[in-house]
């Protein structure tokens, strides 16, 4: 008869604190809900809070949700050449995120994603494989990458956040630099010097046209382009073998590379015979970050000033 009686109180007991926990929530002032706006993606429209706390970009543009002023908790850009860290570049603009791939991947680890809670996930076209399992878990958007115009990339994360202005802002600040930098690089080395710029990977040369280091060369900075370059016409860098390399002709060459890659290449007779590589004038590069900072906005803004650097210690 004990027991049953101890039984009793503590259902009572249990029954009571529940129906005070549930009163107490009652009383209190009501839990402010999180304010949301309609924006438009690659998909259409999409509710997406109006101030994100805890935003994941597999995107690639975390470097450009810094300038917007956003931290992001889970990032995709990572070393090219090392998935496991960050480009040295971005090493303190992103510390603290969680490291969740490359944003060239098209699949990511799902659980980890939903392990970092985030209110928001950005992604481009190149995941869209994995977006119905993402909207799953926060709102998510997907941007449409332009191939060859990362100007057009800034100003469309931009527009998902509502800040347009200040990604204008920005990059009008970046050009003014850009040109101004690469005016000072014509009154030094000559108005009609000509630049190049490639990777050199398995022995094959990887030229830097209309992305990356050479945009950052022709484009933003407004040096001129060598001739016998082969053109550029979507993501993919125009691939030549030696005797390609040989035909474009460059007084100034911006070698990126791998230590190893860089030994081939030092052996290898037709590079030695470059006009370019018999004046010294050669400057190279580690592929880690060089390769891929030329992608990103932050990168390319630190660029500037290092090019300039690297052409006067050529001489």
């Amino acid at each position: 008869m004990m027991k049953k009686y101890s039984v009793k109180i503590a259902l009572f007991v249990f029954i009571s604190l529940l129906f005070v926990t549930g009163c107490s929530g009652q009383a209190g002032e009501p839990q402010e809900k999180e304010e949301m706006i309609t924006i438009f993606d690659a998909k259409g429209e999409v509710e997406v809070p109006k101030d994100p706390k805890r935003i994941v970009d597999l995107s690639g543009n975390s470097d450009i949700l810094s300038i917007l002023g956003y931290k992001v908790v889970g990032t995709a850009n990572s070393d090219a050449y090392d998935y496991t860290k960050f480009p040295s570049y971005l090493e303190d603009i992103l510390e603290g995120a969680d490291i969740l791939g490359y944003s060239m991947q098209d699949t990511f680890d799902i659980e980890a994603i939903m392990n970092l809670e985030p209110d928001m996930i950005i992604l481009s076209t190149v995941q869209e494989k994995v977006y119905e399992q993402l909207k799953d878990i926060a709102p998510t958007v997907m941007i449409q990458l332009e191939a060859l115009n990362w100007q057009e990339d800034v100003k469309a994360v931009g527009t998902v956040f509502n800040q347009v202005d200040k990604a204008e802002t920005w990059l009008s600040e970046y050009n003014r630099k850009a040109l101004a930098i690469g005016d000072e690089i014509k009154e030094n080395h000559g108005e009609d010097t000509t630049y190049l710029a490639f990777l050199a990977s398995g022995g094959q040369f990887f030229v830097f046209d209309g992305a990356g280091f050479g945009n950052i060369l022709y484009e933003d900075m407004g040096l001129r382009k060598p001739d016998g370059m082969p053109e550029q016409t979507d993501i993919s860098l125009p691939v030549v073998t030696y005797e390609g390399l040989a035909a474009i002709e460059a007084d100034y060459i911006f070698a990126i590379a791998t230590d190893e890659d860089l030994a081939i290449l030092q052996e290898n007779p037709i590079w030695n015979n470059l006009p370019a590589v018999k004046a010294g004038n050669v400057i190279t590069l580690d592929a880690s970050p060089y390769f891929n900072q030329g992608y990103s906005p932050i990168g390319r803004e630190l660029l500037l000033d290092e090019i300039a650097v690297l052409l006067n210690e050529a001489e």
